[in-house]
């Protein structure tokens, strides 16, 4: 039988079988990859999308903060893009971004050049090409609210350069494909005074201390809001706040925050999930969406007994 990385074209970034995925996520639990490709460069990602069988499937994945990979790992390649797409720049008013760059590392280099409008990015535990794919925001602002335009590499293999219209950007949403891969982003920033700007990013520093869990194993925010309501207080409102499966808990400093206390498993994450979502349904009537991207196999079932 011929092996799966046989199959794929050859590339000038790493390709690397069965790579551990855990140690990438903030949860630090799931499966491995079938194949984990960290592309060199767009050139060398727009080249394996090209040449790639069309029966493999291929999943994105950022720096994992929101992310939960389930025990039986990833079927097909797993891309994770690297340094190559993590530059930002500034010209003018304007902040180009990688895909990979992280959200407070382009709110700072907005900062830093005395340009303001992007610092809710600072309240994002993420990198900006999940921030454009879910339309992230934090703080009374949205990734929406600055987007200019950004660039997505179709599963063919061709570059797209898209609007925030184009991308039907909504509440934690867009209109994306889940097989585009976005690699950067331009935004509207405006001039400002740096140390006012610093300082609105010190509040939203605080702010984030005070009221979310920090330096623990989380995804961060677990559920959308719903219209008009907070999930947290749904949740709250549905005893579950400290609510525990295995090593899983729902934290007692923010319910909208599930963690791993140290030992738990994706199976136990996502069952604790769904157990809130259960409960805040049952107590009022509201469905719960996860904001979580959970994916991958569940673990293989486990075999005991004796054989006949």
């Amino acid at each position: 039988m011929t092996k799966l990385l046989d199959r794929l074209p050859k590339v000038r970034g790493e390709y690397r079988e069965n790579a551990p995925l855990a140690p990438l996520t903030w949860f630090k639990v799931g499966g491995p990859a079938d194949i984990l490709f960290r592309p060199a460069d767009e050139e060398d990602l727009m080249d394996f999308l090209a040449g790639r069988p069309g029966d493999v499937p291929v999943t994105v994945i950022g720096v994992g903060s929101n992310l939960l990979v389930r025990a039986g790992g990833i079927e097909g390649v797993v891309v994770r893009l690297g340094k190559p797409f993590a530059r930002v720049e500034v010209d003018g008013e304007r902040v180009m971004a990688g895909a990979a760059a992280l959200d407070v590392t382009v709110a700072a280099t907005a900062q830093k050049a005395g340009l303001t409008g992007l610092e809710f990015l600072s309240g994002i535990p993420g990198s900006i090409g999940g921030a454009v794919r879910m339309n992230a925001g934090a703080y009374g602002s949205e990734t929406k609210d600055a987007l200019i335009s950004a660039r997505a590499i179709d599963p063919l293999g061709h570059a797209h350069t898209l609007t925030g219209d184009d991308l039907g950007l909504a509440y934690r949403h867009s209109d994306l494909p889940e097989d585009w891969i976005v690699t950067r982003a331009a935004f509207q920033a405006r001039v400002g005074n740096p140390e006012t700007i610093a300082q609105a990013m010190r509040d939203i520093r605080d702010a984030r201390e005070d009221t979310q869990p920090r330096r623990v194993r989380t995804g961060g925010s677990t559920f959308a809001n719903p219209p008009g309501g907070k999930a947290w207080q749904l949740i709250d409102a549905a005893g579950c706040r400290g609510l525990r499966v295995g090593g899983a808990q729902v934290s007692e400093l923010h319910c909208n925050f599930l963690l791993n206390t140290g030992d738990a498993t994706a199976e136990d994450i996502e069952t604790l999930g769904e157990e809130v979502r259960r409960r805040v349904r049952e107590t009022s009537g509201v469905e719960l969406r996860w904001e979580i991207r959970r994916i991958g196999r569940p673990a293989a079932p486990s075999s005991s007994g004796d054989e006949a």
